[in-house]
């Protein structure tokens, strides 16, 4: 009897420390957890505007948040991963100074966004800045101004192309105009933002480094011209966000042309006028 009594109570302990452990290893699924910089096949981050990120909402399916940001900067995979990890960088609106942050979206099993996380909390401050609650002091008249403008790469820079000496004469003439539009007293500037498009051909590497080199010769084409050099923001999207979908691989004229639309450059303007 003693035999048998020791062999239960010693069942009844192992049972309970069964538990324990379980219930642990349960706990530690809600942790959100980071990959090491260092491990992102970036290295540095990827400039991305800041609207990109606030899109990503929950109920968003993995196709839809691949076309805001890109594929995961980690080797977690895209397929069958529940958690799709990104690195940002978000210039702070002095200078050419600009923050890195990590950027984490969780899944569910249909592939659903369930959740976003960011590594250091401070870091959402620039895809949401808090309200400043005050008083405006703006005549009454003033009207919101909002507008997104598109500008076709092809029609700015030789294919290729980012630098000024490649900027199109009529490419040219069409920023002198928007930078005189809003250089007028009766508009006042928040933010002008310049995201600049590629095309699929070539590496996403060398298609990111192409589209932030556009977009930052326009904005400093732009702020050459008055704008506000604190006002003015260049984001490379790479191939993201494509307009159209054309077949085939190989490169060939027909290819190039079909996939024109692709290679854009948008600019937000955020004002009051």
């Amino acid at each position: 009897m003693r035999h048998s009594s020791s062999i239960l109570c010693r069942a009844l302990c192992i049972s309970m420390l069964y538990c324990l452990a379980f219930s642990a290893t349960a706990g530690d699924t809600s942790e959100v957890n980071f990959p090491a910089l260092d491990s992102s096949y970036l290295k540095t981050g990827d400039f991305v505007g800041p609207d990109h990120v606030k899109r990503i909402t929950p109920g968003l399916h993995k196709d839809q948040v691949r076309l805001e940001l890109g594929n995961p900067h980690f080797s977690e995979g895209i397929f069958n991963v529940r958690e799709w990890d990104y690195v940002f960088n978000f210039y702070t609106g002095k200078g050419n100074e600009y923050v890195t942050c990590q950027f984490k979206v969780k899944f569910d099993s249909n592939n659903r966004a369930t959740s976003t996380h960011w590594k250091n909390p401070e870091c959402e401050g620039y895809v949401n800045p808090p309200q400043v609650k005050d008083t405006p002091i703006v005549p009454v008249a003033e009207k919101p101004l909002k507008r997104r403008m598109e500008f076709g790469a092809d029609g700015l820079f030789a294919f290729g192309k980012s630098d000024l000496s490649n900027l199109d004469s009529t490419g040219r003439g069409k920023l002198d105009d928007l930078a005189d539009h809003l250089k007028q007293d009766a508009i006042t500037l928040s933010s002008v933002v310049v995201t600049g498009y590629t095309d699929r051909i070539g590496s996403e590497e060398a298609n990111l480094v192409l589209s932030q080199a556009r977009a930052d010769t326009i904005r400093d084409y732009l702020i050459q011209k008055g704008l506000d050099a604190h006002l003015v923001r260049a984001y490379g999207a790479g191939k993201a966000k494509p307009v159209v979908q054309c077949p085939g691989q190989k490169l060939t004229p027909q290819l190039v042309g079909c996939l024109q639309p692709n290679r854009r450059m948008e600019i937000e303007i955020v004002g009051e006028r």
